[in-house]
This record gives C-alpha cells, structure tokens and sequence, in this order.
C-alpha cells in the first residue's frame, strides 16, 4: 500500500457581500461572512463532523471572512483552530474592491490581459498566477512537512484552493481560474511521496 504523507481538506469560506459580486479583494479585514455564509459554513461543518474522519488540525488564512468560517467549523468539530499569515487570497493591487465590471470599464486593455490568465501578468501592486502559486505551494509544502500521516482542514479563499487543486494536477496556471470553487465548499486533496490525487472537489451543500 502506498504511504500517505498528508491528506488537506480545503474548505472555502462562506459567502459574503463581495461573493456574488465578482469583487476582487485583499482586504484582509473586510468583508465579514453575511447571514448566507455562516449558514453555509454551518451546514459543511457538521457535513465534516458527520463523515466521523479525524481531523487533526484546523488551519485558516488570516482574513477575517476566513477566520470567521473556521470559527464555526472549529465550535462545531469542538477543536481550536491555527491562523496561517501567508495564505492570503491572490493580491488585486489598484483593483482591488473593483468588480470585474468596473475594471473592465476603467482598465479595457488591462482587464484583457487579466481574463487571458497570462501566467506572468499582474495588475499595478498586485501579484501574478505564477506569484501566487509559488507562494501557495510553499506553504503548503510546510505544512504538510510539518503534519506528516495527518488530515488536515484549512479554511481559505478561491485563490489558494484553485492553486492547490492545479499545483496537485499539474494544470496549467492559465487554466486554474476555471477550477470551480464554490462558497463552503469542500475539495479534498491527498499528498504521496511522488504525486497527489485529487479524491473529490467544490462538494457543496445547497441551501
């Protein structure tokens, strides 16, 4: 039997006045879950709880969004939970609390350049696909040195759970933002010696 060395299980947080907006945002302190999300984040925690799998430890990124739905997750599953500080959403730069419709109107030839998913394209003061995935596979790669033979949760944003789901199926950083990532959903990814398998994605509970 092929030794597992890590098993994450990554689990968007709820929804917010930004979700539906298709807002871009880097603020870690703003906006909070609305009503919709922490009833979502209700509903996939005790989905977890009710899998009976042990989960060892509970990681969130440092939003506010984040660390509010690994609170619930954390009251639910009766476990504390771990701020992890560099496992922020991708950096909007002068975007940032724009909707796509608005950077589309304000910034035509950029926001092109944006939706072609160019590898290497940043917006002014913002970060890259291949910025982001390199800091999202760093820590990741620390955390599962650091947890080895463990299942993990870590509550995050579309970003990092998109760079993940790629990084671990090798897909192309121009086609990651078509990795569907629903709010409260949950994608599963389990870490061998010499690859990763995805054993399921964006499992979400419908209201």
């Amino acid at each position: 039997m092929i030794k597992r060395k890590c098993k994450i299980t990554f689990i968007r947080h709820g929804s917010t006045v930004y979700t539906d907006g298709d807002i871009l945002n880097d603020d870690s302190n703003y906006p909070p879950l609305n009503e919709l999300g922490r009833v979502e984040m209700e509903r996939i925690s005790k989905w977890v709880q009710s899998r009976g799998l042990k989960v060892d430890k509970i990681y969130s990124s440092d939003s506010c969004d984040c660390i509010k739905s690994a609170g619930i997750l954390a009251k639910v599953l009766k476990q504390d939970f771990e701020i992890i500080p560099n496992l922020y959403t991708r950096r909007a730069g002068k975007w940032n609390g724009l909707s796509f419709e608005q950077i589309m109107e304000k910034y035509p030839e950029e926001f092109l350049e944006y939706k072609s998913n160019k590898a290497d394209y940043a917006p002014e003061d913002g970060e890259s696909l291949n910025d982001l995935n390199e800091r999202v596979n760093s820590v990741i790669s620390n955390l599962i040195k650091d947890n080895l033979t463990k299942r993990l949760v870590v509550v995050t944003n579309r970003d990092v759970i998109q760079s993940a789901v790629a990084s671990a199926l090798n897909i192309l950083p121009q086609n990651q933002t078509r990795i569907c990532v629903q709010s409260a959903s949950a994608t599963q990814v389990s870490y061998f010696k010499d690859f990763s398998m995805l054993m399921y994605s964006n499992y979400f509970i419908s209201l």
